[in-house]
């Protein structure tokens, strides 16, 4: 079996889970990047452009499967894997899923729920008279950047962002106050499973910055909500990611994120379900159903490791898997010792990833309370 993988920058999803999943499977893997000399024994492609996509692979060989992990890529993708007649995501699913502003309008002219949201194109006069609080976010970010709970002088907050993302659009949207949730789901074309959902800790406003996940499955009124979003879009097909508010008023989507969730959640989620997911995945890209779905073994969390100053790097733990009690955890440094540390209050600063999987919270927490003590990052 022949699997094309498109990808921008390495990251650690697609290193240590999908490859070597694919690799499990069988299958022959080709991966296609605008950055080969990031990635060994790539081949160079302007995987932005599907017409290039397209090209490249029917020059390549045909393939069995096409997929990306990639925020940026899916659209793009999807469109590939239809041109060759493989299993998919629509993509215009793919596009509307990433355009927060486009999200926003399938789900209200879907009856599914109604969110104050305005695009805001390069140039565009900020609206007045929108009250107070909202969030400003560009209209197809990531990882938390530029993305800023605004309780006075939207025009102020805008002019700033656009300082860094020129040429962007953003959206204002109102803010949604309520606990923080995910849903992680798996569709194979005629069915969309639920895997799970984790509970979000978030750093302190006006920034969201996610410093922890927690396994909590979901409740019904959010799951049978998301799953309604996610039919409203059209995203039914392979893993995807929603994070969502339970609100004095009900649940609110927050963004789809259309592929597995993130910040080595995967791997989380993978542990607590005790399932290989990231074959899983790459199966229903190769055209095969879901196999049943097992219950969740005891408890998963994934703390950040946030830095709190600007400084250099002086200490730091290392790649590690350790046993402690009935705990497993394991730690992956995200910097390295050297590295110099500026605070962008976004994701990128992440100085490591704690995940651990226990019987229970309690013993959890424990065991990652003495891993932080006794593994220190040192910031000077």
């Amino acid at each position: 079996m022949r699997l094309y993988l498109t990808a921008l920058k390495p990251t650690d999803s697609v290193t240590d889970g999908f490859l070597p999943a694919a690799r499990a499977l069988g299958c022959e893997v080709t991966i296609l990047t605008d950055r080969p000399e990031r990635h060994p024994h790539a081949v160079a492609c302007d995987v932005r452009d599907p017409r290039a996509l397209i090209d490249a692979i029917e020059q390549l060989g045909r393939p069995d499967a096409i997929f990306s992990n990639s925020d940026h890529l899916q659209a793009e993708t999807a469109l590939a894997a239809s041109y060759f007649g493989l299993p998919g995501k629509d993509w215009r699913a793919c596009v509307a899923a990433k355009n927060k502003f486009l999200m926003r309008r399938k789900l209200l002219e879907a009856g599914i729920e109604q969110v104050r949201s305005v695009r805001l194109a390069p140039g565009d006069p900020v609206p007045e008279g929108l009250p107070y609080p909202v969030v400003l976010k560009p209209r197809e970010g990531v990882a938390s950047e530029d993305v800023l709970l605004v309780e006075r002088d939207l025009a102020g907050a805008v002019a700033e962002v656009r300082k860094r993302r020129q040429g962007e659009a953003l959206v204002v949207e109102e803010y949604l106050e309520g606990p923080l949730r995910t849903l992680e789901t798996l569709g194979d074309g005629s069915e969309v499973r639920v895997l799970g959902g984790f509970e979000t800790t978030l750093g302190a406003l006006p920034y969201f910055v996610e410093e922890r996940l927690d396994w909590a499955p979901p409740q019904d009124a959010g799951r049978e909500h998301v799953l309604g979003a996610l039919r409203a879009l059209g995203a039914g097909f392979g893993a995807c990611h929603t994070e969502y508010v339970l609100t004095a008023g009900g649940p609110r989507v927050i963004e789809v994120n259309y592929r597995v969730v993130g910040d080595h959640c995967d791997f989380l989620l993978g542990d607590v379900l005790r399932v290989p997911l990231f074959e899983w995945i790459l199966r229903v890209h190769l055209g095969e159903r879901l196999p049943a779905m097992p219950s969740a073994a005891g408890h998963g969390s994934a703390v950040s490791l946030v830095a709190d100053r600007a400084g250099t790097i002086k200490e730091a733990p290392g790649s590690e898997f350790e046993v402690r009690g009935d705990v497993r955890v394991w730690h992956r440094p995200l910097r390295d010792v050297g590295d110099v540390v500026s605070l962008t209050h976004t994701n990128r600063d992440y100085l490591g990833v704690i995940r651990a999987v226990g019987p229970d919270r309690a013993r959890v927490d424990a065991a990652v309370e003495e891993y932080r003590a006794a593994r220190p990052w040192v910031i000077e």
